[in-house]
């Protein structure tokens, strides 16, 4: 799925029907602002080139 077709709201209140959890329409509208910033931030962190020699490393160590 493309980004653009991306629905936050459609996404929260599937996800609300797949967990059984009720989202109060009070509600509703901070959860899917909450969301669309994850999405944001999400993005970023994904979008972050990676050189193809980097291993796993199993424990951090600073």
């Amino acid at each position: 799925m493309r980004r653009e077709e991306f629905d936050v709201g459609e996404y929260v209140d599937l996800i609300g029907l797949l967990l059984d959890l009720e989202i109060k329409n009070q509600y509703r509208d901070g959860v899917v602002a909450n969301f669309e910033r994850i999405m944001a931030i999400a993005n970023l962190v994904n979008s972050f080139p990676l050189p193809e020699e980097i291993e796993v490393a199993p424990v951090f160590e600073p």
